[in-house]
C-alpha cells in the first residue's frame, strides 16, 4: 500500500500538472485553479512517500518536507477553493475583489507565492532524503534540490512589490509553463522512484 500511495500520488501529480499547462494556454481559469488544488493535494502524499522510504540519517529532512509541504497544501487550497467558490460564484466589492481575486495580484495572490515558496522548500528538504541507486535517482534528487531556488523568489519578489493588475499576462504564463515543464521531470521521477521500491519501509 505505502508503495502504491506514493506510485499513484506521483501520477496523479504528473496529470494535474500537464492539466495547469494546458488550462493556462487556453486562459481557462477554472481549470487552472482546480488542477492546482489536485497538484497540491497529490503533492502532499508523495512528499510523505520520500520521507517515509528514506533512510534513517535522513528522517529529520523527510519530516521537514513533510512539514512544509503540509503548509503549502492548506495555503493554495485556501487560495484556489476561494476563487472556484466565492469570486466565481459571489458579487464582490471593488475592494473584495482586489484582496480575493486572484487576477488582481492581491492578498490572495500573495499567500498563492508564499505557498509556492513552502513548496519549494518541501522540495528541496526531499531531495535530501533521496538515496541515489539509480540514474533517474541522480536526476530526481537534483531537480528537487535545485527546485528549492524558487523559494527565494516567490517569497521576495511579493515583498518588492514587483507584481501589479496592469502586467503583461504573456510573462506570468511564460513563467508557469516553464515551472510546469520543469516539475513534469520530477513527477515521472518519482513514479519510477516509487515503482522499485517494496511495500515495506527499508
Amino acid at each position: 500500500m505505502n508503495q502504491k500511495i506514493g506510485l499513484w500520488s506521483s501520477v496523479i501529480n504528473l496529470i494535474a500538472v500537464v492539466g495547469f499547462a494546458v488550462s493556462m494556454l487556453f486562459a481557462f481559469d477554472f481549470g487552472s485553479y482546480f488542477s492546482s488544488m489536485i497538484i497540491a493535494l497529490s503533492f502532499l502524499p508523495m512528499v510523505c512517500s520520500h520521507a517515509f522510504f528514506s533512510k534513517k540519517e535522513y528522517q529529520v529532512a523527510g519530516f521537514v518536507s513533510t512539514a512544509f509541504a503540509a503548509l503549502y497544501a492548506v495555503t493554495v487550497l485556501w487560495v484556489y477553493f476561494a476563487q472556484v467558490t466565492t469570486v466565481r460564484m459571489e458579487s464582490l466589492s471593488e475592494q473584495t475583489s482586489r484582496l480575493l481575486d486572484f487576477q488582481q495580484f492581491g492578498l490572495f495572490f500573495n499567500y498563492d507565492l508564499l505557498g509556492y515558496a513552502l513548496m519549494a522548500l518541501a522540495t528541496f528538504f526531499a531531495g535530501l532524503t533521496v538515496d541515489v541507486q539509480t540514474k533517474p535517482d541522480k536526476w530526481l534528487k537534483a531537480l528537487l534540490l535545485i527546485h528549492g531556488i524558487f523559494f527565494v523568489s516567490c517569497f521576495v519578489m511579493p515583498m518588492l512589490g514587483l507584481f501589479k493588475a496592469n502586467s503583461p499576462a504573456w510573462v506570468g504564463i511564460a513563467v508557469l509553463e516553464f515551472w510546469c515543464l520543469y516539475f513534469c521531470p520530477i513527477s515521472v521521477l518519482s513514479a519510477l522512484h516509487f515503482s522499485r521500491r517494496k511495500a515495506q519501509s527499508p
